[in-house]
């Protein structure tokens, strides 16, 4: 009996410390395709039309990208971003007190926005489409916006590998009851957003 309990007890133990490498490894190869924005390289930003005549821009100055990919052309790049609703920026503090209400976006009550990507489609070289699930205001719906891959280089100073992407497209506000009370005619329906970011493993 000892000497089974005993054979028993190694075979369990050399199967734990296969589970606990298994594990180790697969942690280090997930970390090792996953890429995060570097947030003072990084941009978040969108823009409407006022009254038909004139375009408005401002910005998210609080957010976090993920990027995972496992081919150097990230042709199969899964992105999730999130975003402090609270960190808009107009350059207008009135204008973004507004925005921060329940009249737009109601931060308070939906403080973070989320994009986690779920399909990327190749559109030329180094452009996909990528198509995901968008909440903003409590609301999901999905959207598809152009991503252009810019390259990638050893940043000088931290000597890391980086990368670069761009993001455009646009969305209707209406389709997240983002401004309901305001006609297209002051402001557009149409939000363009444009993203530009670095991103470092």
């Amino acid at each position: 009996m000892p000497v089974t309990f005993a054979c028993k007890f190694q075979s369990m133990k050399k199967i734990f410390i296969f589970l606990l490498v298994f594990i180790v490894l697969t942690a280090f190869i997930a970390a090792d395709h996953d890429w995060k924005n570097d947030a003072t390289h990084s941009r978040l930003g969108f823009t409407v039309t006022h009254l038909d005549i004139s375009e408005v821009s401002g910005v998210f100055n609080d957010f976090d990208v993920t990027v995972n990919s496992t081919k150097p052309d990230f042709s199969d790049a899964v992105f999730e971003l999130k975003a402090k609703v609270a960190s808009i920026d107009t350059r207008v503090e009135a204008r973004d007190k507004h925005l921060k209400s329940a009249d737009f976006f109601d931060a308070e009550k939906f403080p973070v926005m989320h994009f986690a990507s779920t399909v990327i489609q190749k559109a030329g070289k180094n452009k996909y489409k990528l198509t995901g699930a968008l909440t903003l205001r409590g609301i999901t719906k999905q959207v598809t916006m152009n991503l252009e891959y810019k390259g990638n280089a050893e940043n000088p100073v931290n000597k890391k590998p980086t990368v670069g992407f761009q993001l455009t497209g646009s969305i209707r506000r209406s389709d997240f009851n983002i401004g309901n009370n305001f006609p297209a005619s002051m402001i557009s329906d149409e939000v363009r957003i444009k993203a530009d970011g670095e991103f470092v493993r």
